[in-house]
């Protein structure tokens, strides 16, 4: 380890924060400001002197990136998912960073068996609708936003991103003759929706804040202005726009936290005028889609409003005529122990997402076997037989399918995307994540155990190892954590998670109130004013693996972003001694800053989440007692990385910058305290694959060594 670098000292500007008669004297605000260059050269040294002391783990980054890429089939495709007269699929080459979006015709309109995967080979007549690598070429950053063919598959819209500011271009393609349009639309959100008759495109445009507040109507080639659909002026909603599966109908949603609404209009009428469902009511939250059932047209409804007194906190679901929409009927009742998700409509299957004890399930509804309206009886879960998996509908289309799609996995299963025959609950299996390298998850044991927070409440922790790890206990060990925006962190394979497994770490999953494992309720006792459950869960659970003898502080390491960075912040300062290091990543760490500030990107949409600070004294008082910033003080922490991007717009970038500077300056202790920003990125981080890969194995390395699992050699 490099000694002779030294953490770049930031220089301290006196700032007062002044509300509610409370000052808060703030020394680095001044690190906000992207375009001064002192802030710039502050980051780049703190990139120098991040790289200085990890150089001693250049090799293992290296053997890390090497295994990731060696157990990567980096020559591959998906499985073709079906929509109008194409298969539609996606391809990745050795050593290109991103995706080809391609398709190839149907030779069998009555064939619903998709061609043959062939990783190294084009299908018959493919077509390439879009080389993201071309895209990308000459640019450090690329992200693809919307990627959406007409339903007379003649024409295509997508947008790109190549700063990371998730502010996109729109360009449209006629995919009969090649031919770029001339139309080119700056400033987008992510998404494009095509009317029925393939003339209009529906986009969004995004406020000062970065809220998609406004809905656009664009005429191909018409050259004349666009047309302002839908506008929503309330800084607390965030506007999206689709299509139901029927595509007979365009749909907005309006939503914030805590209400929603939701706009439709008929997708052959693409210039008429959006009407609402049911009107919003503060704190009713619903989505729609349309159904066919039994020959009549319905809305199908789920929502947590008021049913016989008692608001339906897990959500219900209601079928109401699409002439009628207010005529509601019940469908599903409010179910305390089950959390339904959504329920999604076909021509001839309904399928219900939902999740009980911490797990998402799937049930399924043939509406050729049911006489009228459905009742929940009719509605049978998809099982497997792996207790910790997730399982959920994958590339659905078309809505006149005789197979469902589905995709499964688990902490140690490879993806697996399924072909599901409804009528004889045949399965066939399409495509297996394919591991190189021998992989076979018999190797691997995941389970389920139960820690106890001190209020007495249960917190599922979902621990992953390989095989004969119990031998050696305590082990290394990763905790993860999310708890926020009713988030859940579900069964999932990871390639990159086997070169932490296979050095002995055990990987340990945290479903901490504030997200959503185990229904609405867990989500409501971890924000606003119950928002330290989710810090005092996480550290209850590091206490519970330490006192069943998984692990110890020496050999434990904490991870989370975003949220989940605030979640690390509060944690560096409530228990400290519990960790031998602390990931966070893009960390919300200057959360009472940021809140109170409406001006900057997403705040005011946040008050529902997090409370209101700028208003209530009490939110104000209840956010500094815990936000990291405020409550860093001189104390021995232990060796923190932060990683942040200079382009996010979610996070800003400032909100890292500012609590490293604190913590280098206050810390006791001698371990490191280490700021890597991404200088050409966003929220998400770094854009292509390989680049991916190295700061995973980046973020690997450094948490290897502070597990124990690896010892650098000495100098």
């Amino acid at each position: 380890m490099s000694s002779d670098v030294t953490a770049p000292v930031a220089k301290k500007v006196r700032s007062e924060r002044i509300h509610h008669g409370d000052t808060f004297v703030d020394e680095y605000e001044w690190l906000r400001d992207k375009d001064d260059p002192e802030v710039i050269t502050y980051l780049e040294q703190q990139n120098e002197f991040t790289e200085a002391h990890t150089a001693q783990l250049g090799d293992l980054r290296k053997q890390i990136f090497g295994e990731i890429k060696s157990r990567t089939q980096e020559t591959d495709m998906s499985v073709p998912s079906r929509r109008g007269r194409y298969w539609y699929y996606a391809r990745t080459e050795e050593g290109k960073q991103y995706a080809i979006r391609c398709r190839c015709p149907i030779a069998d309109a009555d064939d619903w068996t998709p061609p043959e995967i062939a990783a190294d080979t084009g299908l018959p007549g493919e077509e390439v609708l879009l080389d993201a690598n071309v895209e990308a070429d000459g640019h450090d950053f690329f992200s693809l936003g919307a990627l959406t063919v007409s339903d007379d598959g003649d024409w295509l819209a997508y947008s790109t991103d190549v700063v990371g500011d998730e502010r996109y271009t729109l360009r449209f393609k006629n995919l009969r003759t090649g031919d770029l349009l001339a139309d080119e639309i700056t400033g987008t959100a992510g998404g494009a929706v095509w009317s029925a008759d393939a003339k209009h495109v529906f986009y969004q445009t995004v406020d000062d804040a970065w809220r998609p507040d406004t809905v656009w109507r664009h005429d191909i080639g018409a050259e004349a202005d666009d047309v302002r659909v839908f506008h929503e002026p309330d800084e607390k909603y965030w506007v999206g726009m689709g299509s139901t599966r029927s595509d007979k109908y365009l749909m907005i949603g309006v939503g914030s936290k805590i209400t929603s609404e939701v706009y439709v209009l008929a997708a052959d009428d693409p210039t008429g005028e959006f009407v609402s469902i049911a009107p919003r009511v503060e704190g009713v939250e619903y989505s729609a889609e349309h159904a066919v059932i039994d020959g009549d047209d319905y809305f199908v409804i789920v929502h947590n409003d008021v049913r016989d007194g008692s608001k339906a906190d897990n959500f219900a679901i209601d079928l109401a005529p699409v002439g009628d929409p207010a005529d509601r009927r019940e469908l599903f009742a409010h179910d305390a122990d089950r959390r339904i998700e959504d329920l999604d409509a076909f021509e001839d299957y309904l399928v219900l997402s939902y999740r009980r004890a911490a797990l998402p399930k799937l049930a399924i509804a043939d509406l050729r076997q049911i006489d009228g309206i459905p009742t929940p009886a009719d509605f049978h879960e998809v099982t497997f037989d792996q207790e910790l998996s997730s399982a959920g509908l994958g590339g659905n289309p078309e809505w006149a399918t005789p197979r469902l799609r589905i995709g499964y996995t688990s902490f140690i299963e490879p993806t697996e995307v399924l072909d599901l025959d409804v009528a004889t609950g045949e399965r066939t299996l399409l495509k297996r994540q394919p591991v190189l390298g021998g992989y076979d998850p018999a190797d691997y044991v995941q389970s389920r155990e139960w820690a106890t927070a001190a209020d007495g409440t249960r917190i599922p922790l979902s621990i992953v190892r390989r095989k004969g790890v119990d031998d050696a206990r305590p082990a290394p060990l990763l905790l993860y954590g999310y708890g926020s925006y009713e988030a859940s962190i579900d069964p999932s394979f990871s390639v990159s998670r086997l070169s932490m497994l296979d050095r002995g770490v055990v990987f340990v999953l945290a479903h901490i109130r504030g997200g959503g494992e185990m229904g609405r309720h867990w989500y409501d006792n971890g924000k606003t004013l119950t928002k330290k459950n989710t810090f005092t869960d996480f550290v209850d659970a590091a206490r519970h693996l330490v006192d069943t003898g998984w692990t110890t502080p020496k050999q434990m390491v904490a991870e989370g972003g975003s949220a989940g960075g605030l979640l690390m912040g509060a944690v560096a300062n409530l228990a400290p001694e519990l960790f031998n290091g602390i990931l966070a990543s893009v960390p919300f760490v200057d959360a009472l800053t940021s809140i109170l500030d409406p001006s900057l990107p997403l705040t005011v949409i946040e008050w529902d989440e997090w409370g209101d600070p700028l208003h209530d004294p009490d939110v104000y008082t209840y956010m500094k007692s815990y936000s990291p910033y405020e409550n860093v003080e001189a104390r021995a922490y232990p060796p923190i990385l932060a990683l942040t991007s200079l382009n996010d717009t979610r996070v800003l970038f400032t909100e890292a910058a500012k609590w490293v500077a604190r913590l280098q300056e206050v810390n006791t202790s001698d371990n490191l305290v280490l700021l890597k920003t991404e200088m050409s990125a966003g929220h998400g981080g770094v854009s292509g694959r390989y680049k991916q890969w190295e700061e995973v194995a980046f973020e690997l390395a450094w948490i290897l060594q502070q597990t124990g699992a690896y010892v650098p050699p000495t100098a």
